[in-house]
């Protein structure tokens, strides 16, 4: 296989799954497919980051994102 066919596969496979992330956080269905919505809220988190806070919020942000995988994952072995 061609290396751009390889990065090619790799750039898909990460958007499918960054597209997994906005349904498994109900932003789907909060924002009714709202593609402008979802983009402005995509931006507002950037315009954060980038921030005077923005690494602060970083944190936040990834400890509350691993919480919810674990509850998840708990959640899912229980059954």
């Amino acid at each position: 296989m061609r290396e751009w066919q390889v990065k090619r596969r790799e750039r898909t496979k990460q958007l499918i799954e960054l597209g997994g992330l906005v349904a498994k956080a109900d932003l789907v269905e909060l924002t009714d497919d709202d593609r402008a919505a979802l983009y402005g809220a995509f931006l507002t988190v950037a315009a954060k980051l980038r921030g005077p806070d923005g690494e602060q919020a970083l944190v936040l942000f990834r400890r509350k994102g691993k919480r919810a995988f674990e509850a998840e994952q708990e959640a899912e072995s229980s059954r």
